[in-house]
């Protein structure tokens, strides 16, 4: 590192030993950052390839008001995202308000009264609990007589194929697929992996609709869920595909039946997809997507520096240090209330927005714990954006992801380390290493 940029750190409150310490991980990792980079690469010709085939123009970045009538731009960006996933249709705008709202559009209108939804990959995100019904909740899947079945991942993260075959019924109208974590500590799914349980389901009732909750895997892969026989994939704007810059959203591509259902749930039946005005929205959906492919990158190295180092701590992460990437969201185990809550203040720390907020655990609308969050971001709630964030329970583990830029999420994961430091939790084995 040299000596301006060190000073740099220092002027920041990072400690020489800390600096030098994360900067002998980040040095060691620069053949992964050569595999990221091609796949950024590759990632955004596609991107590219399916803004000019389908003409994207100046008029394009415009917006419309009211009922949104012929809105070329919202046109042509669900052009884009369906041949981005190589879909027969895509659903992109900012009425979806945010991930769980794109995914509860997804399941409301596509699953009816009798119904079953199946999840052959355990416990959903805390915040689909309710809108399943699992906990009740006004409007919930449950109130309308869906019922909801759950086949648990085996002890290895391994698909219980044998389980998954006996809950498949008559009733099973859709199976939902959630790729990333959440918050637990099993892998995210790869998409070769979700392609191969997606053929076992088809194999068993080829009608099912198979629903991918796509959220932070967006181009961390060359393919996505759909290149492998989902019928739909979902996910939010403020994550990968918005690039940091969309400023609300979800998105939903598919098999044309299920986005015009999702179309007429969103606004109303007869209405559909041709009305919902795009207001200021598309300039940064497009350019966000733009920029997806090299900001989920930038992701994908904060998030390897982040298991490195604390793995070489002796903390358990999930990735590991070593393994392939399949989405930007980094686990932490620390055993104990105060390790997540220093993490995460270390982060806020390391914000250019609300950098000086103190974050604390609180009763979040729905989670079934309390729930630090430390986000100084652009956009309120990006997790594209350097964030960290974890509930207060065993494991006591914190989820990381984000970072516009690589160096900033590399500052940040210095910030965690030094806040770790004064705060007592890993100064035994951070003296060890004699730095």
């Amino acid at each position: 590192m040299e000596a301006l940029t060190e000073k740099m750190y220092q002027d920041m409150g990072i400690d020489p030993k800390v600096c030098a310490y994360g900067e002998k991980i980040w040095d060691s990792l620069k053949d992964r950052w050569a595999e990221i980079d091609a796949l950024s690469e590759y990632n955004q010709m596609k991107v590219i390839k399916a803004m000019q085939k389908n003409k994207v123009s100046e008029a394009c970045l415009l917006g419309t008001t009211g009922y949104g009538y012929n809105d070329l731009g919202r046109e042509t960006l669900e052009r884009v995202y369906a041949d981005i996933f190589h879909t027969e249709n895509a659903l992109v705008r900012p009425q979806s308000t945010c991930g769980t709202h794109a995914l509860a559009l997804a399941l409301m209108s596509n699953l009816r009264p009798g119904d079953e939804l199946l999840s052959p990959v355990g416990k959903p995100y805390d915040t689909l609990e309710e809108v399943i019904g699992i906990r009740p909740s006004r409007g919930s899947l449950k109130e309308y007589g869906i019922s909801y079945r759950q086949v648990d991942l085996l002890g290895d993260g391994g698909f219980d194929f044998e389980a998954i075959k006996e809950a498949i019924n008559e009733k099973t109208r859709l199976v939902t697929i959630q790729r990333s974590k959440g918050y637990q500590t099993r892998p995210t799914l790869s998409v070769e992996r979700i392609g191969e349980l997606i053929a076992f389901i088809k194999k068993i009732k080829p009608e099912v609709i198979c629903m991918v909750d796509n959220c932070y895997g967006e181009f961390t892969q060359e393919m996505e869920p759909s290149d492998v026989g989902a019928d739909l994939v979902v996910g939010s704007l403020i994550k990968n595909p918005g690039g940091g810059l969309a400023p609300i959203g979800g998105y939903l591509a598919g098999k044309k039946e299920c986005i015009e259902n999702a179309a007429c749930r969103l606004t109303s039946p007869g209405l559909g997809r041709e009305v919902g005005a795009s207001l200021h929205a598309l300039g940064p959906f497009y350019q966000g997507l733009f920029l997806a492919p090299s900001v989920t990158a930038n992701a994908l190295k904060a998030a390897i520096f982040a298991a490195n180092v604390y793995e070489s701590l002796g903390f358990s992460v999930v990735p590991n240090g070593k393994e392939p990437r399949y989405d930007i969201i980094q686990a932490v185990t620390f055993g104990n209330p105060e390790g997540v809550i220093a993490f995460c203040q270390g982060i806020q720390q390391a914000a250019p927005v609300d950098g000086y907020v103190t974050p604390e655990p609180w009763d979040m609308p729905g989670y079934d714990s309390p729930v630090i969050m430390a986000a100084g971001a652009f956009v309120s709630g990006s997790s594209i954006e350097l964030s960290a964030d974890g509930p207060i329970r065993p494991p006591y583990s914190v989820y990381f992801q984000g970072g516009l830029t690589w160096q900033h999420g590399k500052f940040g994961i210095m910030k965690t380390l030094q806040k770790l430091v004064e705060k007592g939790i890993i100064i035994k084995d951070f003296d060890k290493r004699n730095l």
